[in-house]
């Protein structure tokens, strides 16, 4: 489908469009409604320029596609974005690049190299009445004023029709050595913290079930040294890679018991908090990343009693996973705040035509 059809599909359109690529992350936000509207004909890299260390992509693109081709330049995404698999009968699966940005998820690396928003140069997109913008560039000079292309990273299609990205790529690290140490949760939070103050190559961190793990990477001499100075027991490279590998797409084992506890009844939170957040005493099994600042829980708590738990200590609470999502996905806005995405949304998407109610019922 060329971009002309997409623009006149979307002025003609008299009922709600659900955007749609492989309908791996349809489990997230609120549940998707409307006429489906596929990105997966918007396919190929556009643009790749290894030395200037950013590649661009059109929306519908598999992600698996894109590090393929980063990977025989010894490049990535360093934000790690996750790879669920596919919704049932979906060709592919994985996700796409267009899904990537607009679900706004990172993986492991994130605290240490940054986010999806934070590597994201530029983008193109179809806006709600049909017309065909483009904002940002290839470097991160280009971007003046209100950087549109970065509110797209999480926007959950809300905000248009995402049709081509362009994002900074960075070298593989020299070396990389994960370490692991026995921990309770509390001396854990402890020791990221003291960590985290010292010019250490911490690139990712990860504790549950009583064990820290830690990413470190970087030059040959700084990992030796650093692995020399913490101690802990050093994990064979490729049972690390399988680990960190799990945890960036959510298939390791927490994450796996997880999902049967959803299915059953319970609740998947995903709290964002500040890094010196102390402990948090929530029924239920808890996963820590990003040296402390994101927390996964799954329990059968109340969610105004998690919510209220992420509140006290300076953060917030998304469900990222339930079967019923009456209590609302992601933390009420204040009221200016409601305000801004609303005349946000009312600016790109007059007629309220994509992706209704993803993010918030009212959105």
């Amino acid at each position: 489908m060329k971009f002309d059809d997409l623009q006149a599909r979307i002025r003609d359109a008299r009922t709600p469009l659900r955007i749609t690529g492989h309908g791996s992350k349809d489990f997230y936000g609120e549940p998707p409604r409307g006429e489906p509207l596929s990105t997966l004909a918007l396919n190929g890299i556009t643009a790749y320029e290894p030395s200037e260390l950013f590649i661009s992509a059109l929306a519908g693109t598999p992600l698996a596609d894109v590090e393929a081709q980063l990977a025989q330049q010894r490049q990535r995404l360093a934000f790690e974005p996750p790879r669920f698999a596919g919704a049932a009968g979906a060709a592919g699966g994985h996700g796409t690049v267009g899904g990537m940005v607009a679900a706004g998820l990172s993986g492991p690396g994130r605290a240490a190299l940054g986010s999806v928003r934070d590597h994201l140069l530029g983008a193109v997109l179809i806006n709600g009445s049909g017309e065909l913008l483009s904002f940002g560039g290839t470097v991160m000079k280009n971007v003046a004023g209100f950087d549109v292309s970065r509110a797209l990273a999480g926007s959950l299609g809300q905000l248009g029709l995402i049709t081509e990205v362009t994002l900074k790529v960075l070298p593989l690290p020299a070396a990389v050595a994960t370490l692991r140490f026995d921990l309770a949760q509390p001396e854990a939070l402890q020791a990221l913290n003291r960590w985290g103050g010292q010019p250490l190559p911490i690139e990712a961190s990860a504790w549950w079930d009583g064990a820290l793990v830690l990413r470190l990477a970087g030059a040959q001499a700084a990992v030796e040294a650093a692995t020399a100075r913490l101690g802990g027991d050093l994990i064979p490279a490729e049972l690390a890679d399988g680990f960190w590998t799990g945890l960036r797409d959510q298939s390791d084992e927490f994450f796996i018991g997880a999902q049967r506890a959803v299915a059953g009844g319970a609740r998947l939170w995903r709290l964002s908090l500040p890094s010196t957040a102390p402990e948090l005493k929530l029924h239920g099994e808890q996963l820590i990343e990003w040296g402390g600042a994101q927390r996964w829980v799954v329990t059968p708590l109340e969610p105004a009693a998690v919510r209220e738990a992420a509140a006290q200590v300076g953060g917030h609470a998304t469900l990222f996973r339930a079967l019923d999502k009456g209590c609302g996905v992601f933390t009420p806005l204040s009221a200016p705040l409601a305000a801004v995405h609303q005349r946000l949304k009312a600016s790109f998407d007059p007629h309220g035509v994509f992706n209704p109610g993803r993010l918030y019922p009212d959105l």
